[in-house]
């Protein structure tokens, strides 16, 4: 079973250049989960055969935004996280399995200054506790735009970008409070050591070409099935987006 995250900023964009479509073919998901589809509900009917498709639409236009297509009918669907004053920007969609909860993420950025900072912590805090109470239940698969480089390993620059949104000392250790709880990075689970694999890059200063870029995409996987993981994968070679798909194998035969 392959599963693939992909933050488009914005779909409207990336498929109008034919780059969504190309790489839906070609990474050939049972699970297709999107972050910052930027769409408000009817603006785009886009469909592909042996598909179902579950949105979740920011109330402010133009705005975050996620998506799941699956080959896989769910047990249920679920939109948010329970918990209003976090539910308004579409950031999260589950889809309950019968092996598992899948959780596509769009994890609110800090910004400029960080002046989202002190909202972000008590997010991330009410995102680990939906997901430890999902995974008393059954396996959970947690993915996407995750906004934090939990590592040095995993940015160019990390003397220079220290504090700044997406790697401050804040952000990191609440990646390090999930992964306490019982999740495991599955990038790093297959490839601990692995250097200059990025999963996003600034549109400045040619960053994409030089591959100075940032891993801030993810799946994370609760460890009662972290054993059924098969491979891990980053996909820098489709474009469409300042972000590239990633990608989990995992088998539950």
């Amino acid at each position: 079973m392959r599963l693939v995250s992909w933050n488009v900023n914005g779909l409207r964009a990336c498929y109008s250049k034919g780059a969504f479509d190309a790489a839906f073919e070609a990474l050939d998901a049972d699970f297709f989960c999107l972050q910052e589809t930027k769409l408000q509900a009817g603006q785009l009917d886009l469909q592909f055969m042996g598909y179902q498709s579950y949105w979740n639409y920011a109330e402010k236009k133009g705005y975050s935004g996620t998506a799941i297509y699956t080959r896989h009918t769910p047990l249920s669907v679920t939109y948010g996280i329970g918990i209003p004053e976090h539910d308004s920007e579409g950031r999260v969609i589950t889809l309950e399995m019968p092996d598992f909860y899948l959780v596509c993420c769009y994890t609110p950025n800090s910004q400029d200054g960080l002046r989202r900072l002190d909202y972000r912590m008590e997010w991330e805090d009410a995102m680990r506790a939906y997901l430890t109470g999902l995974a008393r239940t059954k396996g959970v698969i947690l993915c996407g735009d995750l906004n934090v480089a939990h590592e040095e390993i995993d940015l160019k620059n990390p003397a220079t970008n220290h504090e700044n949104a997406g790697f401050t000392d804040q952000e990191r250790q609440k990646m390090t409070e999930l992964l306490g709880a019982g999740f495991v990075d599955s990038f790093r689970h297959f490839y601990p050591d692995t250097t200059d694999a990025y999963s996003w890059w600034s549109y400045r200063m040619r960053a994409r070409e030089r591959n100075v870029g940032w891993r801030i995409d993810y799946f994370i996987v609760s460890d009662n099935i972290a054993a059924h993981m098969k491979n891990a994968a980053i996909h820098p070679d489709f474009e469409g987006s300042d972000h590239c798909p990633v990608s989990l194998e995992i088998d539950f035969e």
